[in-house]
């Protein structure tokens, strides 16, 4: 089984090796699809845990011990296609490939399937049609 979940840590808890831990002591595998984790710093991560439901239970349990807020990441970005251009803007910066441009048409396609929620694309859209529904 998978899930995706939002990490947030207190400053005292940023050096507890959150997936090196998951691994050793839950056998749950962490993908780390994105962190902002700097010293003295609150830090944000977005995990896709996969692994035996009761194992990806306990690994959270486990990470909520340590005072490690976790949240099930149940997020997806949403395109206005009224407002959207197709100016590729998005395309850039997607790191998954997730948005590109019909290389027929040159409009935009979205592949939700392969979009890690990184929020990137919605700062680059100049017309303001990328938003993300909570």
């Amino acid at each position: 089984m998978k899930k995706r979940v939002n990490l947030t840590f207190p400053k005292r808890v940023i050096n507890v090796p959150v997936a090196y831990r998951l691994a050793k002591d839950f056998n749950v595998a962490a993908n780390i699809i994105r962190a902002q984790v700097d010293p003295n710093k609150v830090g944000k991560m977005v995990l896709e845990l996969s692994g035996d439901i009761d194992q990806l239970e306990a690994g959270i349990e486990w990470m909520r011990s340590q005072d490690i807020d976790v949240s099930l990441h149940g997020r997806e970005i949403v395109i206005d296609e009224n407002t959207c251009v197709d100016c590729g803007l998005c395309t850039g910066v997607c790191p998954t490939g997730a948005m590109t441009l019909n290389p027929k048409t040159f409009q935009l396609e979205f592949l939700r399937s392969r979009c890690i929620v990184c929020e990137q694309c919605i700062a680059a859209c100049p017309v303001n049609a990328i938003s993300i529904n909570l």
